[in-house]
């Protein structure tokens, strides 16, 4: 037995040898990656800018400015379904985060019991024709018995298990809040990008039906030469022919613009519906030489980077936890209780209960499964050191990627302009002649059909354009601000 006035002793003792005790894991140190002095860009071009005027640090509303998809944008915020989510994983960790931290602390418990019984006491000797007063002066005997107890636990955390434990949680909670900053970036390049195909749907459909106007006239007249005796019937075909092709591409594009709709309407989550897409700046060239800032940078502004290093650091405290599983780990408990079969007794100094206990146990032989938790936490490491560098590489592909696109696909745009310009000027010029008799259909059938792809062509490439300041402003790590 320990008297009461001992516990608070050794409960001190305990303590003070718990904050001197030690961490047996290894201490955090981020890994070493060469970032490279400046991005590459198209043909083998060096860009990099003054690291306060990078377009990642630039909120997205300063980028994207058409108000329709500002509009999108904001609501995407405020309702997507994969933002709502990460938030609630965040609210988890914390949780999580509490219960790992409550093993530091001693646990304390109350207990009580109380039963109690009003039984009249029996008068045997007593005749039944008095047994009417004599019941009415019976003597109660009442029975009351309880107990009240308080009991505590606690499991001094001398080599750092449940702070490694804890810190571990604390990592993985971070991890998770730069994981909804992933989200919210992520998302908004996808409301964006989904916007402006969207658009370029629209731009093809409208291209479409004008193609279908142009040939049903096309077709009439070939008609009227015909019945006049001016052209062969084979000319009514092929000018029904190149109809039938536009024609057939219109159901086509209604149905991608319907299911993009939809899409679009899921991010903004929502149901599917019509969306508003009516901006005609949309496909609008992105301004030129836009500022990339300087590659280190992207490794504190990138939030995939960012999560990539939290998870390293909680798989770092993890070794720390298995290396303490190692140690011999001290268990102590106390309880305290009075108690006693009747209402005056239960209070009496006699009826009081103490007694502490403590337990020491040391692994000895776990068939090597302690080993193996080790060694399965240093690995782990090692395998987040990859991740977390391979993050950092893939960060600097997609920069570089994005910055050749821009460049690339400003190229590929202005040359779809003189492709067009120039079918424009064939088609033209193919119908004349053949209306002079100077030429057969085929030619018209074939300038005609030239011109509708490279229409089609040139707002893929304003797609492909519009799509590299999206492209890039994700890559340098902007919109999760």
């Amino acid at each position: 037995m320990i008297r009461l006035r001992a516990i608070p002793v050794i409960a001190a003792a305990v303590l003070a040898m718990g904050l001197a005790g030690c961490n047996v894991g290894p201490k955090y140190k981020q890994p070493a990656y060469p970032a490279p002095p400046a991005f590459r860009g198209a043909d083998e071009a060096a860009i990099s800018s003054a690291a306060e005027k990078s377009l990642g640090d630039q909120q997205w509303a300063e980028v994207f400015r058409e108000p329709e998809l500002q509009a999108l944008i904001q609501t995407a915020l405020t309702n997507n379904y994969d933002l709502r989510i990460a938030a609630q994983r965040i609210l988890e960790q914390q949780a999580q985060v509490k219960i790992t931290r409550s093993q530091q602390f001693p646990s304390i418990s109350v207990g009580g019991l109380g039963a109690g019984a009003d039984i009249p006491s029996l008068n045997s000797g007593s005749s039944s024709s008095s047994s009417s007063s004599s019941s009415s002066s019976a003597l109660s005997s009442p029975i009351v018995e309880g107990s009240f107890s308080v009991s505590a636990s606690w499991t001094p955390d001398f080599w750092g298990l449940y702070r490694k434990q804890t810190e571990a949680a604390r990592d993985q909670l971070l991890a998770q809040e730069w994981a909804q900053r992933a989200v919210r970036m992520s998302l908004i390049e996808q409301v964006a990008t989904t916007y402006i195909q969207l658009r370029a749907l629209d731009a093809q459909l409208e291209i479409t039906r004008h193609t279908i106007s142009v040939r049903q006239d096309s077709l009439k007249l070939t008609q009227t030469l015909e019945s006049g005796g001016s052209a062969p019937l084979s000319d009514v075909r092929q000018a029904e022919q190149l109809l039938y092709t536009a024609t057939s591409q219109l159901p086509q594009l209604e149905q991608q613009v319907q299911q993009q709709e939809n899409a679009l309407s899921l991010l903004l989550g929502a149901n599917p519906g019509p969306v508003a897409h009516t901006d005609a700046t949309a496909l609008a060239p992105p301004p030129q030489d836009l500022p990339a800032g300087l590659p280190s940078q992207l490794l504190t502004r990138r939030p995939d980077i960012q999560q990539a290093e939290a998870q390293l650091k909680a798989a770092n405290a993890n070794i720390g936890v298995a290396r303490a599983q190692f140690f011999p780990q001290l268990s102590l408990s106390a309880s305290a209780g009075i108690g006693g079969n009747s209402f005056p007794s239960i209070f009496s100094s006699d009826s009081r209960t103490i007694y502490g206990l403590g337990q020491l146990a040391q692994p000895i032989f776990a068939g090597g499964k302690l080993r193996g938790q080790l060694n399965l936490s240093e690995a782990t490491e090692q395998e987040m050191v990859l991740n977390y560098q391979k993050t950092i590489a893939g960060a600097f592909r997609d920069v570089s990627n994005a910055l050749i696109a821009l460049n690339k696909q400003r190229a590929f745009r202005e040359e779809q302009e003189k492709l067009v310009a120039a079918a424009q000027d064939a088609t033209r010029l193919a119908r004349i002649r053949y209306q002079g008799g100077a030429t057969a259909y085929l030619e018209v059938l074939t300038t005609d059909s030239n011109l509708y792809a490279a229409q089609l062509n040139l707002v893929a490439a304003q797609q492909g354009e519009a799509l590299t300041l999206v492209n890039l402003y994700s890559a340098l790590g902007g919109g999760w601000q």
